[in-house]
């Protein structure tokens, strides 16, 4: 496959802004800086950002086992959603493939930038429909979005089928990784330099705790990085968000500890859960949440707001008529939860 073929025409030769910063790399260097019309009174963040996150994504390489030029980082995972598409579709004319239920945003973000949504649904096990998907396709079918682990159903795709999709796809197959580092499955970062259309996004905002900070991670070959470097914003991601992100990739024992933490908590809520009488079913996750049938949606989900409970009612996404969706608390608030469901 071609990627370059895929691009958008005005994009292929598009010039990239050159920042400051572009041009004269070392902001730590002992020097005099009158470059970037900055405030010069010093008051830690009076400088603009390295406008490539360069310390970040060395750490992240060295986690990942790939290359810096592999790595795009983004204000959220949402922000390099939507450089794909202003990079490959052009509005009113291409389409992207969405599976049902799934992360709202694809479609939003479709919206957005005009292009057109194949939806094709999942099956009643909410995996991919792979023949479905390959005959949905069309000369105008530009990026297929797969959500594994699966926001809102909690599973991880099929690998076999993963894998046949990014054979036999013809445009971009992102695979979305939110929740990667709750499941049992290993992330397709490992294949990336296996397949030239494989996108992974990823995030620091579910198991590293950092939500807050909007920082989402993009790997891809080093082409279709460098076009997503031409179109981003200069300074994306704010000195506040690379320092607090470093912070964070420098104390993955802490981050590690969380997890295991988190796993073990979702186990016990799986057992908890799958004793209360009106709940029929809990299905089974590899993300940090689970999603739960129960016998009435709009009143469970009423029921616990009352009771100081938020969880997410999900009951009006496809496949997901009755459901619940709980994400893993710390031990306490899941004892509460626990408490509360059975007052109920």
């Amino acid at each position: 496959m071609n990627v370059e073929n895929l691009l958008r025409e005005n994009i292929k030769n598009i010039k990239a802004y050159s920042s400051a910063r572009d041009e004269y790399k070392d902001a730590t260097a002992e020097m005099v800086f009158i470059d970037a019309n900055e405030n010069p009174f010093q008051t830690n963040v009076n400088r603009y950002p390295d406008p490539q996150q360069s310390k970040v994504k060395e750490c992240l390489a060295e986690i990942k086992g790939v290359t810096t030029s592999q790595i795009l980082l983004g204000n959220g995972s949402d922000e390099v959603l939507d450089l794909l598409f202003r990079a490959f579709c052009e509005p009113n004319q291409d389409n992207v493939i969405t599976l049902p239920p799934t992360y709202g945003m694809y479609s939003v973000l479709a919206d957005l930038n005009a292009v057109e949504i194949q939806s094709v649904l999942l099956d009643d096990n909410f995996e991919p429909k792979v023949e479905e998907i390959l005959t949905t396709q069309n000369d105008n079918s530009k990026i297929l979005f797969l959500c594994s682990p699966n926001n809102p159903t909690a599973n991880s795709y099929n690998s076999n089928k993963v894998e046949e999709l990014l054979k036999k796809f013809k445009g971009i197959v992102v695979i979305d990784e939110a929740y990667i580092d709750f499941s049992s499955k290993e992330s397709w970062v490992s294949r990336l330099n296996d397949f030239q259309n494989l996108v992974i996004t990823q995030t620091l905002s579910k198991a590293y705790g950092l939500a807050g900070i909007r920082l989402g991670i993009c790997y891809a070959s080093e082409f279709i990085i460098s076009i997503l470097n031409k179109i981003k914003p200069p300074y994306n991601v704010n000195q506040l968000s690379q320092d607090k992100a470093l912070e964070r990739l420098n104390d993955l024992n802490v981050v590690k500890q969380e997890i295991d933490l988190i796993l073990k908590e979702r186990e016990l809520l799986t057992s908890e859960l799958s004793e209360i009488s009106f709940i029929k079913i809990v299905y089974a996750s590899d993300a940090n949440f689970l999603l739960v049938e129960v016998d009435d949606a709009n009143f469970r989900y009423s029921q616990l707001i009352k009771k100081g409970v938020v969880v997410r009612n999900r009951t009006n996404q496809p496949l997901c008529q009755n459901c619940l969706r709980f994400t893993i608390g710390t031990p306490n608030e899941n004892k509460i939860l626990i408490k509360i469901l059975n007052q109920l």
